[in-house]
C-alpha cells in the first residue's frame, strides 16, 4: 500500500505492508519508519502520515503549566474530577485518523477505566477537552481550515468526533491568540462557538472544567 509521509523537510511516498492507520493501531508504524526515539510524533491526519519533531521547550512548558493548574484544582477540591494527559495517542476510529494532542483533559473515572482495560490508545469519546500549541512546522494542521483545505486538519477532526472543547494556543507572531472552541457539530465538521484571548490575558475555562489559566509568560515564536 502506497502512503504519503509529510515531514518538516519534505513530502514523499512510501510503500507500506498495510494501511498507515492499521499499522499505527498495531503499534508498528513508528518503528517501520525508523523514527528516532526522541519525542518525534507520528500521526495520521486525513490519511497522511505526519511526522513532527519533538515539541520545543516553551511549547512543552505551556502544557506543563496547564497540567499544574488542573492538578492544583484537584488538591484544593478532592471532588474535582479532571486530569491531564500529555503525549497520549487519540484514535479516531470512524475516520481512521490518529492524533497526538499536546494535552488531553479527561474525567478521572474514564482514565481508570482505560487503565483497567489496558488500552493502547484513547478513543475520542474519552476526551472532554484537547489542547494544541502550534509549532512553525505544522500550525496549519491545528487551525480551522482554509477554503483550499475545507474539512481537513485537526480542528475538523476534533469537531467531527464531537470533543466538547478544543483549546488552540497559537504562538505564531502574526496571530498570538488563544481560542477555546466549543459546541462541536459532527455534520459540518466544525465548532459553532469560540472565545478568544490575547497572549498575556487569563483564560477562563467554563464548567465543568472551570479553571483560570494565566498566560503572562507565554510568548510567540522567536
Amino acid at each position: 500500500m502506497t502512503a504519503t509521509v509529510v515531514t518538516l523537510q519534505e513530502k514523499h511516498r512510501i510503500i507500506l505492508p498495510d494501511s498507515p492507520y492499521q499499522m499505527w493501531v498495531e503499534g508498528e508504524l513508528h518503528d517501520y519508519l525508523h523514527i528516532p526515539d526522541d519525542g518525534t510524533r507520528v500521526e495520521i491526519i486525513d490519511g497522511e502520515i505526519v511526522v513532527s519533531p519533538a515539541p520545543r521547550f516553551d511549547h512543552s512548558l505551556i502544557g506543563m503549566e496547564i497540567t499544574e493548574i488542573i492538578l492544583r484544582a484537584r488538591i484544593t477540591d478532592p471532588s474535582y474530577r479532571w486530569r491531564c494527559l500529555s503525549g497520549a495517542g487519540l484514535d479516531f476510529v470512524a475516520d481512521e485518523n490518529a492524533y497526538i494532542p499536546d494535552l488531553i483533559v479527561m474525567d478521572a473515572e474514564v482514565i481508570q477505566e482505560a487503565r483497567k482495560f489496558g488500552l493502547r490508545y484513547l478513543v475520542t469519546d474519552q476526551a472532554e477537552m484537547v489542547v494544541e500549541v502550534t509549532s512553525p512546522s505544522n500550525a496549519h494542521q491545528d487551525r480551522p481550515p482554509t477554503a483550499k483545505r475545507a474539512g481537513k486538519g485537526k480542528w475538523c477532526g476534533y469537531a467531527r468526533a464531537e470533543i466538547s472543547y478544543y483549546l488552540l494556543i497559537d504562538l505564531d507572531p502574526a496571530v498570538s491568540r488563544i481560542t477555546l472552541y466549543s459546541i462541536p457539530d459532527q455534520a459540518s465538521s466544525a465548532y459553532l462557538h469560540k472565545e478568544s484571548w490575547s497572549l498575556g490575558e487569563t483564560i477562563t475555562l467554563p464548567d465543568p472544567i472551570g479553571v483560570e489559566i494565566p498566560t503572562d509568560d507565554w510568548k510567540p515564536w522567536d
